[in-house]
């Protein structure tokens, strides 16, 4: 049964120009497509990927860059790969330093994915991320953004500091402080690539609200 454990279930691809202007749409048509085959929990987490892999061929290729995106549904794994031309400008997982506003884009994959690597091939690369359902917790998809926050976090600093067991008031503070960095990583790179950051954290407050109130409508 191994033999078939790497075939597609359900493939998606699509070629373009990796520029910075086609990376939101992208991720568009990733959360279109994860929601017609009703994986909406791994969206957010999906798109995130999608936004790092384009931007690292951006940064290291170039500009203008042909690539192909493709996701494709393994068994319960999600696969993202990334084709570029390039076989020499290769991905790697660097710790950046606390004031970098760059280099933890690779650490994110990290971080998201359950696994991720590079296939070189004669005319060029493949850099691919495995994603996997996060379980249902009693919070429903609540739970499912808790740990997903967690797990960036991590990439940050000191993974202990995220665990539901730590409460100390030293802890909560030193969390609170990642947590602040990584909104501002966040909006350096909205704002980098055009988008009015301002209105984006109006729109995420608008979305944590929203979600607030289902899960207090569904218990």
């Amino acid at each position: 049964m191994d033999e078939f454990a790497n075939i597609p279930l359900t493939s998606w691809g699509i070629p373009f120009l990796a520029e910075p202007k086609e990376v939101s749409v992208l991720r568009g048509l990733t959360r279109t497509r994860l929601s017609d085959w009703g994986l909406q929990e791994l969206s957010d987490s999906a798109q995130l990927c999608v936004s790092e892999l384009v931007s690292n061929v951006i940064t290291h290729v170039g500009c203008g860059t042909p690539a192909n995106l493709t996701v494709s549904l393994r068994g319960a794994r999600l696969r993202i790969e990334l084709r570029d031309p390039d076989a020499r400008a290769l991905p790697t997982l660097v710790e950046a330093s606390d004031d970098a506003e760059g280099g933890r884009g690779m650490a994110l994959i990290d971080a998201l994915a359950e696994r991720w690597g590079i296939d070189l091939h004669d005319n060029g690369k493949v850099t691919w991320c495995e994603l996997v359902a996060t379980p249902a917790t009693p919070d429903g998809h609540a739970g499912v953004r808790v740990t997903r926050a967690a797990k960036v976090l991590s990439s940050y600093g000191d993974g202990e500091l995220f665990s539901t067991s730590r409460c100390s008031r030293l802890g909560a503070m030193a969390a609170e402080a990642t947590a602040i960095d990584v909104i501002a990583d966040l909006l350096h790179w909205l704002q980098a690539h055009g988008h009015d950051t301002d209105e984006i954290l109006d729109r995420a407050q608008t979305h944590f609200e929203a979600e607030l109130d289902a899960i207090r409508v569904s218990r």
